[in-house]
């Protein structure tokens, strides 16, 4: 059942898009169920997206296979009832046939979202193109973050020519994970001419602030707070069983846990 009219979708939408023209790059945490995005806005996020790892690593499914569709639907119809917005990882729309992905896109939107990942996984280009027109066609007012893969798969090579291609397809943002040289990344933003630019934080490389004063305009933490929730799990468990105070980091009360559903 539709979470909100037609109007209703349309202003947080046109929220989550000024998110993206701030001074500061939007910081966007990946959740992976009710509790982690729940949490997150509760220390000041105003929008949340997901990760498909942990949606899927959390299902006993494996990521990229397009083995999650239902799985993605039911999480954001339990986020998207929640007080912040959402924008989904779609993967790749879980399927080849635009109206089937346009159609995935819409039931999304029905659920509350206001956003919506699509990566290219290196594929046709005129693939990934007609994929963002069905979403915009379908799915009026969502926000499309289109994603290639160039440096995530490959060595970079052909990066401008699809962002460019997904930006006049009428895609809202472009994502460009794995990218992180800073002379290269201001060349897109350049060539890009005002549609936002998301990249993944890495560890290690350039802060916030830095990819912000290069024009980055939107900053995905990806799988990185699923995969550190997994680590920190495992260094309590093998501290307590070494005899090591297990107490270390932030962990959250039983309470407030249970405040996080109410």
């Amino acid at each position: 059942m539709a979470r909100m009219t037609d109007d209703h979708a349309a202003r947080p939408a046109e929220t989550f898009a000024a998110l993206h023209q701030r001074d500061r790059p939007l910081l966007l945490p990946n959740a992976w169920d009710h509790a982690s995005a729940a949490l997150l806005h509760a220390h000041g996020f105003p929008a949340v997206g997901t990760t498909s790892l942990g949606v899927a690593a959390a299902a006993g499914l494996p990521d990229g296979v397009r083995a999650t569709r239902e799985e993605t639907l039911r999480l954001a119809g339990t986020l998207g009832a929640l007080p912040f917005l959402l924008s989904v990882d779609a993967e790749d729309g879980f399927s080849d046939d635009p109206g089937e992905v346009g159609s995935f896109a819409a039931e999304l939107r029905a659920r509350g979202a206001v956003g919506i990942n699509l990566e290219d996984g290196l594929g046709p280009v005129g693939r990934h193109v007609a994929k963002i027109r069905a979403v915009r066609l379908a799915a009026p007012g969502l926000f499309v973050n289109a994603r290639t893969d160039t440096y995530w798969l490959g060595d970079g090579e052909g990066t401008r020519k699809r962002v460019l291609a997904y930006r006049d397809a009428g895609a809202d943002g472009v994502f460009v994970p794995g990218l992180t040289d800073l002379g290269a990344i201001a060349a897109l933003v350049r060539d890009l001419e005002g549609c936002p630019l998301n990249v993944l934080y890495a560890p290690g490389g350039p802060s916030l602030a830095r990819l912000g004063d290069h024009g980055v305009r939107r900053v995905s933490l990806g799988s990185l707070p699923y995969r550190r929730a997994l680590g920190a799990a495992l260094d309590a468990v093998v501290a307590v069983r070494e005899g090591r105070e297990a107490g270390e980091g932030t962990v959250p009360s039983y309470r407030e846990v249970q405040e996080l559903v109410g």
